[in-house]
């Protein structure tokens, strides 16, 4: 098993930055992906940054390219999301996730952090 949990949302006005973080524990060795996910009021569930717990493959939403970098420290078995240039439409949820390498579907999950970005 393993467990994930998230730290650091908040609230912040548009044009702000925060970052969030993602720690993983217990069966860590099973990891192969991370992802960062949000979930907006009266939304479905949208992916937001992915990246190998090897910390290549890297892949954006395309509505955050250039403003959010996620990045991995696996001596600190931690993810993180860095938000940059924040837009009230970011305004969610932030779930991280984790999954092996075989089946792709992830099993793992936190239980969110909110990000609220005023105008």
């Amino acid at each position: 098993q393993v467990q994930l949990v998230e730290s650091g949302g908040g609230l912040v006005q548009a044009g702000g930055s925060l970052s969030v973080s993602c720690a993983a524990s217990g069966r860590t060795s099973s990891i192969y992906r991370v992802g960062w996910f949000r979930q907006a009021p009266g939304k479905g569930r949208e992916f937001v940054a992915g990246i190998n717990w090897s910390g290549d493959s890297i892949g954006y939403l395309n509505s955050v390219k250039g403003r959010f970098t996620i990045s991995s420290d696996n001596a600190k078995n931690t993810v993180y999301l860095q938000m940059n240039s924040l837009k009230p439409e970011d305004t969610a949820v932030y779930y991280c996730a984790a999954r092996a390498e075989s089946p792709n579907e992830y099993r793992y999950w936190g239980q969110g952090t909110q990000v609220t970005v005023s105008a």
